[in-house]
This record gives C-alpha cells, structure tokens and sequence, in this order.
C-alpha cells in the first residue's frame, strides 16, 4: 500500500464533493491527508454549509512534507488565491516538481503560480482564459496529465482525476 502526504487546499465556498471524494479516495489508498489552508484549526464552509475544519496553515506547510497538493473548485481558489502564504505554499510545491492536480476551478490557484506555463491543462469552461493567459494550452477532457500536473473539468471527472493522481503517486521517484 502507497504511503506519503497529500496536502488538499480547503478554503470558503468549496465544492463539497471535490474536497471529500479525493480526501477518503486518497486516504483508502493509505495516504495522509492534510487540510492545508491559510489559517490552521479553522472551520471552512462548503457551498452548501458543509464543514470542514483545517488541519495545517499554509505559512507551516513545508513542500518537502508533501508528495502532492490538490486544489479543489467552487469559489474556493478564489480566496486561496488572497493569501500571501497559501501562493507561496502552492508555488514551493511547483519549484519541487511535486504532483500538481486541481479540478473546476481549483486551476484559478494555480494562475498565481507558474504550474500552467507551457502545459496544457483543463479546468471548468468559465475559467477558461484565466489558464490560457496563465500560459497553458485549454484541452476540453475529462482529465488531462501533462507531466507532473493534473486537470479536470467538474465534479463528474473526480473517478479520473484520482486514478490519474493516484497513478501519479505510485509512478512518482
């Protein structure tokens, strides 16, 4: 059974499934899961009310703890986004070359970042330009993988986008 640290990015208006499918799919595989946000032992609140309490601030998260960061969507990126410390802690996990993956919106994140440059990448259809401007190719799939980074549209993409980050982890040096 695969062993290492995933860091999911949480934050206000996250998309429920895109936080919980990932967090137990990862956690069944027998990795740990970190809540990474910018405030520690905070409680986050999906879309629809759902909680969700932060286990790890981002200013403490180190990218040398984490083979992967996982970004969701919702409106989420876009307050992740405010945080001097949650781009850091996304750009450090880029210069590591670790697994980059975000679904829908989680690629609003990654604009902050140089993640996307030169890739080509998918994400959801109203932020679209936002990664073409960020400098990756748009690819309209279900999943895309171009390296270390990892795509998907929606919510119905998460049973690819996990097998491909799973994929990711096990075939990682």
């Amino acid at each position: 059974m695969p062993t290492g640290r995933i860091a999911l990015m949480v934050d206000q208006m996250y998309q429920v499934t895109e936080i919980w499918y990932p967090y137990y799919r990862l956690k069944e595989a027998g990795f740990e899961v970190n809540l990474v946000a910018a405030e520690a032992d905070k409680e986050y609140h999906s879309k629809e009310g759902y909680p969700c309490i932060s286990d790890v601030a981002a200013a403490k998260a180190d990218a040398d703890d984490y083979d992967c960061v996982i970004v969701p969507g919702g409106f989420a990126p876009d307050f992740m986004r405010r945080s001097p410390d949650v781009i850091k802690f996304a750009n450090d996990m880029v210069n590591a070359r670790k697994v980059i993956a975000a679904i829908c919106h989680g690629p609003w994140l990654l604009c902050s970042t140089t993640a996307l440059k030169g890739k080509k990448a998918t994400c959801f259809m109203a932020i679209k330009d936002d990664i073409i401007n960020a400098g990756a190719e748009y690819l309209d799939a279900e999943c895309v993988v171009d390296g270390n980074l990892i795509t998907s549209r929606k919510p119905d993409d998460l049973p690819a986008f996990c097998k491909a980050v799973l994929n990711a982890l096990q075939t990682a040096p």
